[in-house]
């Protein structure tokens, strides 16, 4: 079994993990089903009208392949402007669409918290006390119950 060394590094010490006492926005992803939660913390910087994630982290309330992805997303996020982070958003959640829903939840989770964060620091310029924006997401990493097919329909 070949193991790739990037990946190992974000496990063994992900990158960005952590909370910022001092962020512009905060967003964070759920997984309504089981409760997991990302939490992004956001830094920015407004660089010619536009905002730039300066500074970025993210804590985890979830499994080890959500806290790799949470690594890898914020390592690709930091020192971006918004619409770069938009497009890495997208791209996320389009390469998830080609895998199984409960491969699919932990990624989503980052990338909804990270669209969260960037919604929340937008809304603030309006309404400087709105909280934390919190999207739930679409997949699920607990698969569906198989019914016991010895079981009585009745007794489900």
């Amino acid at each position: 079994m070949v193991v790739d060394e990037e990946l190992v590094r974000h496990m063994a010490d992900p990158y960005n993990y952590g909370s910022l006492e001092d962020a512009d926005a905060i967003g964070i992803g759920e997984n309504p089903q089981n409760g997991e939660k990302v939490i992004i913390y956001l830094k920015v910087e407004e660089k010619e009208g536009s905002p730039r994630i300066e500074t970025i982290r993210f804590q985890a309330i979830a499994c080890m392949t959500t806290v790799v992805a949470g690594s890898i997303i914020t390592h690709e996020a930091e020192n971006v402007d918004f619409d770069t982070a938009e497009e890495l958003i997208a791209v996320t959640l389009g390469m998830l669409e080609n895998y199984p829903p409960e491969e699919a939840a932990c990624s989503e989770m980052v990338a909804v918290a990270l669209k969260a964060a960037m919604d929340t620091y937008r809304a603030k310029a309006e309404d400087p006390s709105i909280p934390a924006i919190v999207y739930k997401i679409e997949q699920s990493c607990t698969p569906e119950p198989v019914p016991n097919p010895l079981e009585h329909p009745k007794e489900r």
